[in-house]
């Protein structure tokens, strides 16, 4: 009998044993190659998704940052009006107690010069009155040594009070 391409048993024997060892020979390239390049696409597939998660997040948080700093941007002004507030405060109220310390001090120093020139007013009172009595003193060395009467003695005195003045006597 003719064949059609050669067919006998033993062409289909070592077909059957060909498939056979292919499909051994597929699972165990499957086993050792493809699934561990199904591994590594599926493990960067995963870690692809996780980036973009990642991202998603990030771009989430730094959404919320720049709404929070525009907050503050536009909070800014009121919070520096409120220093600049409190520093004018802390100023005026630094400058009400200086001028209130620098009258203190002034008054101070009006009462020591007063009290300096009520000494030194004493102090030519007291010259004007030994000056007074050194003239007393020569005027009656005059009267003794002159041996004059009461008139020239009234005349001498009052002599004396005129070159002395008048305002020696009020002051």
């Amino acid at each position: 009998m003719e064949r059609l391409f050669d067919l006998d048993f033993q062409l289909l024997n070592d077909v059957g044993i060909f498939a056979i060892a292919i499909t051994f020979l597929f699972f165990i390239m499957s086993y050792f190659l493809f699934n561990p390049a199904r591994k590594i696409l599926q493990d960067r597939k995963d870690g692809i998704a996780k980036d973009l998660a990642d991202a998603r997040t990030d771009k989430e948080e730094a959404e919320k940052l720049r709404l929070e700093y525009e907050s503050k941007l536009k909070n800014i002004d009121k919070e520096r009006d409120e220093i600049l507030s409190e520093a004018r405060q802390k100023a005026l109220k630094n400058e009400t107690k200086i001028i209130s310390d620098a009258k203190e001090e002034a008054a101070a120093i009006i009462k020591r010069a007063n009290e300096e020139a009520e000494l030194e007013k004493k102090k030519v009172a007291d010259e004007i009155k030994q000056e007074m009595i050194s003239v007393a003193a020569l005027m009656a060395q005059k009267v003794v040594s002159a041996n004059i009467d009461t008139t020239i003695q009234n005349s001498l005195v009052e002599q004396t009070l005129k070159e002395m003045g008048e305002s020696t006597w009020q002051s």
